[in-house]
């Protein structure tokens, strides 16, 4: 199998830096600064987040089957992001840098808008990626790829920020959401057009004519899919009830608010630099073996958070070393690589690739243990009485704690156990690709 050019991985990957420049800070700032700064209560902002989630059950799985059937000169994958770029930047002015006045339908409007805008964006950009080679390895690469411009992208909207801190002592999550929306507006259209420009399209395009709602029990039909989009599901849910938590921790528990960027920016370095790491022990030890390690990793570090106070913010550096080396390979470099191989296994049973359709269950999946781990985060907060931007007793702290802790670690190893057993194998994976093969030659 020959190998991706350097340049194709460079120039698909640039869409990824964009997407998380703009992702994280919705993640970690927009419900801080939407209950803190704007008062909108944090359980509030919590439903606002679940509905718009409810929707992408509509337009995640639509999003899949349009961008499957379209046929253009361009590609089926090239228009539909092209044609989100917009939507996206625009939702993104409006989100991260709110007029005067804006409440909660203001986010509810322009969160809605963006959900789309990313449904619009990533089922047919990961699609994309999952079509470039159908090498067991080479995807582990290509995903690797990928997820280093994302952490590149979440890296950068820590960078910023925390430059215009240090040199200028501004700071603040308005601030911080203004600096990383204007950043993003610059650089999303320049890495989308290098990405469309520069990276090939497949060498099939051939449409798919299956039917909507037979090829959803196709896919429902698919064992390791269901095992692997549930293992990833139930883990994410660990990992997003404390991303939006980070900076309730850091500010009212450590008392280190200032500080914050600082961790986030060692966190974002260490899943840098672990990517090549978990590609190089995917290719030994197998996939689901690394994934693995990645959850464990991951869950017997989280609970030592809970053992940190006030005054403890550099205790807290070789937690994040740990947690952030796996995240590096648990997030993105993995399952991705792994889902590009169960999509393998529909095309063996359907006669079709229909990439842009899983990836439409993985997008819902992903958005949906996003917002399930947002809401459980705020839905927590409440329940231990914590309110933001208050002064919140020992009973409060303690809830925020061991939800940022303890808690997401029964998820990671919940997920652990369903993927435990994930059967495609990269001898398993070669003869699906020999099968396809022979029967494309026949």
């Amino acid at each position: 199998m020959e190998r991706l050019k350097k340049s194709t991985l460079f120039y698909y990957s640039l869409t990824d830096l964009p997407i998380a420049m703009s992702l994280f800070p919705v993640a970690v700032f927009i419900p801080r600064f939407y209950s803190n700064d704007i008062g909108i209560p944090v359980a509030l902002v919590g439903a606002i987040i679940i509905v718009v989630r409810i929707f992408d059950v509509i337009t995640d799985p639509l999003m899949g089957y349009i961008s499957d059937h379209t046929h253009t000169r361009f590609g089926r994958r090239k228009p539909w992001i092209l044609a989100a770029t917009p939507i996206m930047m625009l939702s993104i002015y409006m989100l991260f840098m709110p007029p005067e006045g804006a409440g909660v339908v203001h986010l509810s409007v322009w969160y809605m808008l963006l959900s789309v805008a990313i449904t619009m964006m990533l089922i047919p950009y990961y699609a994309w990626g999952a079509e470039l080679s159908t090498d067991y390895n080479e995807r582990s690469r290509i995903t690797g790829g990928r997820a280093m411009a994302g952490i590149t992208g979440s890296f950068t909207a820590q960078l910023v920020p925390g430059a215009a801190l240090l040199l200028f002592g501004i700071g603040g999550s308005d601030v911080v959401l203004q600096l990383v929306g204007i950043t993003m507006l610059i650089v999303m259209p320049v890495s989308v057009t290098l990405t469309l420009l520069k990276t090939p399209e497949p060498a099939s395009d051939r449409r798919s004519v299956v039917p909507v709602l037979k090829g959803l029990k196709l896919m429902w039909g698919n064992g390791p899919f269901k095992q692997l989009v549930l293992a990833f599901m139930i883990g994410s849910i660990g990992l997003n009830i404390t991303t939006p938590l980070y900076l309730f921790f850091i500010a009212d528990v450590l008392n280190a608010e200032d500080q914050a960027i600082y961790m986030l920016i060692f966190f974002f370095l260490t899943s840098f630099m672990a990517v090549p790491f978990w590609v190089w022990l995917a290719r030994r030890i197998g996939k689901h073996r690394a994934y693995l390690a990645a959850f464990f990793m991951l869950a017997f570090a989280h609970p030592f958070y809970l053992l940190l106070g006030e005054g403890d913010f550099w205790w807290m550096l070789p937690i994040t070393l740990t947690t952030g080396f796996a995240s590096g390979g648990f997030s993105a470099t993995l399952p991705n690589s792994m889902k590009a191989d169960v999509i393998d296994l529909d095309t063996l049973r359907s006669g079709e690739n229909r990439a842009a359709l899983f990836f439409s269950a993985w997008s819902f999946a992903q958005k949906a243990t996003s917002s399930i781990g947002t809401a459980f985060a705020m839905f927590g907060l409440a329940l231990f009485g914590f309110v933001a931007g208050a002064d919140n007793g020992p009973d409060e702290l303690f809830g925020v704690r061991f939800l940022f802790s303890t808690f997401p670690s029964i998820f990671f190893l919940a997920g652990a156990a369903i993927v435990w057993k994930y059967p495609i194998t990269e001898e398993r994976h070669a003869e699906i690709r020999a099968e396809l093969e022979a029967r494309a030659s026949g």
